[in-house]
């Protein structure tokens, strides 16, 4: 009986990520959240059963009931996400909320299976996490003077990530992180942010070629920081960042194209110059003649997914645990193993609504300061989201990046709801513009009306005597 209940687990977990994933893009086709709100109730419903049969499957399998307790606290946390989001902020985007949760617990689900202690660790940061991120909103409302930072976010950032080059830890052959009071820190995690904010407050007013040039300079600054620090794929995000920021603000596909031959050239320049970027082309090219070496993060990918096939072999059921740092740069790897590969098609799918919708509020924000950053934030999550499974498929070499929401990680986590909460302070001041729009629009509607009236009353009065 177990057995059926593992096995026949999988296919319902498909059955239901296909219908959040549905539910996920009929959110399009309504203008107001009002109209969306059977939708997000319905995605509620799906998003606990699919918890609830992979943590069964988990239990079940291992025949640990710790995993039923860990199940119940991380149903409360996300709960508490969604019900703490939409009291403080009525007006939030509810389907970045639920994809948010739904990332979140997909993460929960697969570490748990990996490693419960990581899966615990991840619970706390994702906790403390949340306790900062909810309040970015509220400030984000509160600082109006966040377009006039220019140089202090070019300053800030190259500052910290210099302090990485100086002081930093050397992981895989980079500089990526430092350590202080026992935490460790990934700077351009956060510099990330800051980056994108500097290119929204340099570019929102002035394209001119000298303004243009004087950004690219620091810019560049940013990016050779991280080559000289060996994080080449920090590096690619932030270049690929910058072209497409280039582009949204001057609508110029001249410069679209000078930053693709650009990053062509630093792409041939970059496998020339550092080892460990030979390394993973070369196991990119032809993964299965260094089987034993540096090919065999990739080819034990590339078996993890053949083995999952459509439907996965079940939690606890694969190997996952044979792919090197597989909660971390493979986590895709390891979803598509156990939980199939039409379920990590759907994964992609939500990561993909999440990137439509932030487009999709840049689009309609009058500010352009906010309209730039939400754009360039919806760029740096696609981008590595991209750059993960890309990297685990074999489409694209391998960079060390993990997928947002769903990898094991402090900084990761941390920064990327930093992102979503971001979006969602630019979505609700929207909001508050366009009620205002609509009810100083009202206000001299009613005036009109009322100097009309009185109008016709003096000339009736007028006419009678």
């Amino acid at each position: 009986m177990q057995e059926y209940i593992v096995q026949l687990s999988k296919y319902f977990i498909t059955i239901f990520m296909a219908l959040y994933t549905y539910e996920g893009f009929a959110v399009f086709r309504f203008k107001d959240e009002a109209s969306r709100s059977g939708i997000y109730t319905r995605q509620y419903i799906v998003l606990f059963f699919i918890q609830f049969a992979g943590f069964l499957t988990i239990c079940l399998k291992s025949g640990n009931l710790e995993y039923l307790f860990f199940y119940g606290i991380v149903q409360l946390l996300l709960f508490g996400i969604i019900v703490m989001t939409r009291m403080m902020y009525p007006r939030s985007n509810r389907l970045l909320v639920n994809n948010m949760c739904m990332l979140l617990g997909v993460g929960f689900l697969i570490l748990s299976r990996l490693s419960f202690d990581r899966a615990m660790r991840q619970f706390v940061i994702v906790l403390f996490s949340m306790v900062f991120a909810m309040f970015v909103p509220y400030c984000l409302e509160k600082m109006k003077f966040l377009k006039s930072l220019r140089w202090t976010y070019a300053l800030a950032g190259t500052a910290a990530l210099s302090g990485v080059l100086i002081l930093g830890q050397v992981t895989h052959g980079s500089l990526l992180s430092f350590t202080i009071a026992g935490i460790t820190f990934q700077p351009s995690e956060f510099v990330k942010i800051v980056f994108v904010f500097f290119l929204a407050a340099s570019l929102m007013e002035d394209t001119s070629f000298l303004n243009l040039s004087l950004t690219t300079v620091i810019a560049a600054v940013h990016v050779v920081v991280l080559v000289a620090s060996k994080d080449l794929g920090s590096a690619l995000i932030f270049f690929v960042v910058f072209v497409f920021m280039v582009f949204a603000a001057t609508r110029n596909y001249l410069y679209l194209l000078l930053g693709m031959g650009g990053g062509a050239l630093a792409s041939v320049i970059a496998w020339r110059v550092f080892r460990h970027v030979q390394v993973r082309v070369q196991a990119w090219l032809d993964p299965w003649t260094y089987i034993d070496s540096q090919g065999y993060q990739v080819t034990q990918s590339l078996f993890a997914i053949g083995s999952g096939s459509w439907f996965g072999m079940g939690l606890y059921s694969g190997t996952p645990d044979s792919i090197p740092y597989v909660e971390k740069d493979s986590i895709f790897s390891a979803v598509c193993e156990e939980m199939g590969v039409v379920f990590g098609l759907f994964l992609i799918l939500i990561c993909l609504s999440c990137f439509i919708m932030i487009m999709n509020i840049s689009l309609r924000l009058k500010d352009r300061f906010f309209q730039l950053t939400a754009y360039g934030l919806g760029i740096v999550y696609i981008f590595q989201v991209f750059l993960t499974i890309g990297g685990g498929i074999k489409f694209i070499p391998l960079t060390g990046v993990t997928l947002p929401l769903v990898s094991y990680g402090g900084s990761s986590v941390l920064t990327t709801l930093i992102l979503f909460y971001l979006v969602q302070g630019f979505y609700i001041l929207r909001q508050q513009e366009e009620e205002k729009r609509v009810l100083r629009k009202g206000n001299q509607k009613r005036r009109s009306t009322g100097k009309r009236t009185v109008s016709r009353a003096e000339t009736d009065f007028r006419e009678e005597n």
